[in-house]
C-alpha cells in the first residue's frame, strides 16, 4: 500500500511549519518519498500569495499574486517588478488576480490569458480577459474581457478560476459555485460549471447546451470549487478536482453536458454536520474518479512528462492545501492505482514543470515562495 513521503531526520535542515499558520519556516532540504530521496529548495521568495504560473517559452514565467499583481520569475528565480496593464480585481477573501496562461500561439502572438474576481453589479464573479505581453514582459497592452461569469453575486469565496487549453485550441474555464449551491443544478447560470469557449471568447458550436438560454459557454455543471485543470498529455482531455465541503473533494474527467451532483449528491458533507445523500443514491448523475476523505484541498494541478523523475512520468500531481504538499496520483487508464503525499509543510497553491523537468510548488502565503523539487544527488 502507497504510505505518505515523510522528511527524513536531518533536524538541521528539515522545515518545522508553525501551527498556527501550517507555514513551512524554511525550505526541507530533503524529502524521502517512494521514488527515492527528493532536494527541496527555495528557487524564489518574495512573493505575495502566488496563485497561478505559466512557463514561457525561454524558461521564464508569469506568477500571479492573488491581491492583484503579475510578475515575470526568471529561470534563475529572480522575481521582476509588477508587470503593467493588469486589470482591477475584486481582492477579497478567496477572490483575487487567479490563474494565467499562455494562448497556444504565444510564441507568434505573445497572448496572455488571465482568470480573476472582478466586482460588477450585483456583487462578484469570475472573469478572464486576454492581453499582449510585450517583449520584455513588463506590461499588458489591450487587454479585454472575453468572458463573465454570471450572474454576480455576494460573497468572497468559491471562484474556481482555472485556465486550460485543449489540443484543439479550445478554452476550458473551471468556475465555483459561489456558495450559491442549488445554482450549481441550472446549466442556464455559469454558477459550479465548467465552461468551453474559442480562444477569442466565442462560443464553440459543438458545446453540449448550444442554445439553451444561457448556457451556451457550459460544458458541465453540478461542480462544487474547481481549482485544479489539467490537460492529460495522450488524451488530450481535460482533467479536474474540485474541493467538497466536510470531505468528499473529488478528481473528474468532465464530459459534454454532464451533471456532476453538487449538492444533491457528495461524497462529504455540509459544514453544519447535516449528511448528503452518497453519489451511488443517484446513478443518473455522473460520478468521480476518486475521492478524498478528509479532504485534500486540491488546487492547481499537472501530469508530470518529464525527465528528472522517471518514476512519475505520466502521474498526476495536484497542488494540495490542506494536504500541506503535493498528491501524487498514479493512474491507469482513467483508474487511480495508487497515490504519495509529499509533505511539505505548507498550502500549496499551483504547480509547474520547469523546462529542466524540477516541478515548482508555489506556496500560498502572505510571505509566499516558489520552492523547486529535483532527485537528490548521491
Amino acid at each position: 500500500m502507497i504510505r505518505a513521503a515523510v522528511f527524513l531526520a536531518l533536524a538541521a535542515t528539515i522545515a518545522v511549519a508553525r501551527p498556527e499558520t501550517g507555514i513551512a519556516q524554511d525550505s526541507p532540504r530533503l524529502l524521502d518519498t517512494e521514488s527515492g530521496p527528493i532536494d527541496v529548495e527555495i528557487f524564489a521568495g518574495g512573493l505575495e500569495h502566488p496563485w497561478g504560473a505559466a512557463l514561457l517559452p525561454d524558461g521564464d514565467m508569469l506568477v500571479t499574486e492573488r491581491p492583484g499583481r503579475l510578475r515575470l520569475v526568471s529561470d534563475e528565480g529572480a522575481v521582476s517588478e509588477p508587470i503593467e496593464g493588469v486589470p482591477d480585481v475584486f481582492a477579497q477573501g478567496q477572490g483575487g488576480l487567479l490563474d494565467v496562461a499562455l494562448d497556444p500561439d504565444f510564441a507568434t502572438n505573445r497572448t496572455i490569458y488571465l482568470s480573476f474576481a472582478e466586482e460588477r453589479q450585483g456583487g462578484a464573479g469570475t472573469s478572464v480577459g486576454r492581453g499582449r505581453l510585450n517583449e520584455d514582459a513588463t506590461a499588458l497592452s489591450d487587454f479585454e474581457i472575453i468572458f463573465q461569469q454570471e450572474p454576480a453575486v455576494s460573497g468572497e469565496n468559491h471562484f474556481g478560476a482555472r485556465l486550460a487549453f485543449a489540443p484543439d485550441g479550445k478554452l476550458f474555464i473551471t468556475l465555483g459555485e459561489r456558495f450559491d449551491m442549488q445554482e450549481a443544478q441550472d446549466p442556464g447560470n455559469h454558477l459550479g460549471t465548467v465552461v468551453r469557449l474559442n480562444p477569442d471568447g466565442s462560443i464553440p458550436d459543438d458545446n453540449p447546451f448550444v442554445g439553451r438560454e444561457g448556457a451556451d459557454e457550459v460544458w458541465s455543471y453540478g461542480h462544487r470549487n474547481v481549482q485544479s485543470a489539467a490537460i492529460h498529455p495522450e488524451t488530450g482531455v481535460l482533467w479536474t478536482a474540485e474541493m467538497g465541503p466536510r470531505g468528499g473533494d473529488e478528481l473528474n474527467i468532465p464530459e459534454a453536458g454532464n451533471n456532476y451532483g453538487w449538492p444533491v449528491v457528495s461524497w462529504g458533507r455540509h459544514y453544519s454536520g447535516k449528511r448528503i445523500p452518497d453519489p451511488p443514491n443517484r446513478p443518473d448523475l455522473a460520478g468521480s474518479l476518486h475521492s478524498w476523505t478528509p479532504v485534500i484541498s486540491p488546487s492547481g494541478m499537472m501530469f508530470y512528462t518529464g525527465d528528472l523523475f522517471t518514476d512519475w512520468r505520466g502521474d498526476l500531481l495536484i497542488a494540495g492545501l490542506s494536504a500541506g504538499g503535493i498528491v501524487r496520483v498514479e493512474t491507469d487508464g482513467e483508474k487511480v492505482t495508487g497515490e504519495e503525499v509529499l509533505s511539505l509543510g505548507a498550502r500549496v497553491r499551483d504547480l509547474l514543470q520547469a523546462s529542466d523537468g524540477s516541478v515548482l510548488a508555489l506556496i500560498d502565503a502572505a510571505s509566499g515562495r516558489i520552492l523547486r523539487l529535483r532527485p537528490a544527488n548521491d
